[in-house]
């Protein structure tokens, strides 16, 4: 199974860019040809699987799809895991962000995608983003070796801890619209230069709506237009790679953490995603929280001890031992329409239709497509 973080990597070696995290193989794994520019452009939230099944609504991405293999984002499949998998071109269990909430080394319940506390304090002093992420990411190699980089991205990320931790290195361009992305991102790739961009509102519109909503169907296809737009302008020479950091599912079936009474005993802190889980046990309390979550969910989800999660590599094949702490006592893995919600402690995340993390092919299955320039 090809693999999302070996993306970047690949894209480095085809511009020429010699021993990419020293990682040998994953250009041929890729497929990725020779190239004098390259855009990497993140569709947040686009699965394999959604595609396909909506490929009358993207007719553009569905043909690039034809005959292609799907990429696997890795374990939790989620946008700041991802992201960080992408920039680093390392699995979580190198990079340390383990989930959309892990704890920081500070002790404290992070939230990666506004690097605050659950209870909305700024953590960039405390768990310093270059510290908590601390390996140097593809961006900072690309510039290093002599290419033009930059970021296109909504401007809420300029100097964002997340941003500090997985796209440090490149030169930040903010983009508010589709127009002004298409343009940044063939602004990006006009020498020789190398762009990550991101768009986000099929994500949004798949949370609020569901995936596979009148509204989410509405938005892919002007997501289709917008990768249509930027390939007929594609100059010679330059590459685009669109891909996804998840897919997602609908929530059908969920557990709500903060009404179960059996599921808060000898639980200190839970962190994670309503998908996937990490339930950190009070001192002596792990075994007794491992027995009850697996007798309280059954069949609705994995629940593993952190060493049998780490021994089944879903974190990757290794765990740095700052990262272990970050893995709860007890990680839940959602199956079917399960999840663990807390409708009191995450009432917004609770009331969301669409969900991702998890294990399922749905959730960890994206696309890897590529267009080349013809001028």
């Amino acid at each position: 199974m090809r693999l999302l973080h070996q993306v970047l990597p690949a894209l480095l070696a085809a511009l020429g860019v010699p021993g990419a995290l020293g990682v040998p193989g994953e250009r041929a794994a890729l497929d990725v040809p020779d190239a004098r520019s390259a855009c990497l452009l993140l569709i947040d939230g686009l699965g394999w699987h959604l595609l396909r099944d909506h490929a009358a609504d993207a007719p553009f991405l569905a043909a690039l799809a034809e005959g292609t293999e799907p990429l696997s984002v890795g374990f939790p499949a989620t946008t700041a895991t991802s992201i960080t998998s992408l920039g680093t071109g390392r699995p979580s269990g190198e990079h340390g962000v383990t989930g959309c909430t892990f704890l920081a080394p500070s002790g404290a319940v992070l939230n990666a995608l506004t690097w605050c506390s659950q209870s909305g304090v700024d953590l960039r002093d405390t768990a310093v983003p270059e510290e908590v992420q601390p390996h140097d990411t593809v961006l900072q190699r690309a510039a290093a070796a002599g290419l033009d980089v930059r970021v296109v991205a909504p401007p809420l990320q300029l100097g964002s801890g997340l941003t500090r931790a997985a796209l440090r290195g490149g030169q930040f361009h903010s983009a508010h619209a589709l127009g002004d992305l298409a343009a940044g991102v063939l602004t990006g790739v006009s020498g020789r230069s190398f762009c990550y961009a991101y768009h986000g509102d099929l994500d949004r519109v798949g949370h609020l709506h569901g995936p596979g909503s009148l509204p989410w169907r509405l938005q892919l296809q002007l997501v289709d237009r917008l990768v249509t737009i930027i390939a007929e302008r594609l100059p010679a020479g330059a590459l685009l790679v669109v891909v996804a950091d998840h897919g997602m599912v609908e929530l059908t079936d969920p557990v709500d953490a903060d009404a179960d009474e059996r599921l808060r005993a000898g639980v200190w802190e839970l962190a994670g995603e309503v998908r996937a889980r990490h339930v950190h046990a009070a001192p002596g309390a792990a075994a007794d929280v491992l027995a009850t979550w697996r007798e309280v969910l059954g069949p609705r989800a994995q629940v593993l001890a952190r060493e049998e999660a780490v021994a089944a590599g879903w974190f990757g094949p290794t765990v740095a031992d700052r990262v272990r702490e970050r893995i709860g006592d007890v990680v839940v893995a959602a199956r079917h329409g399960t999840g663990v919600l807390r409708r009191v402690a995450e009432p917004r995340e609770s009331a969301m239709v669409g969900h991702h993390g998890s294990l399922t092919d749905a959730e960890q299955l994206v696309p890897f497509l590529l267009v080349t320039g013809t001028g």
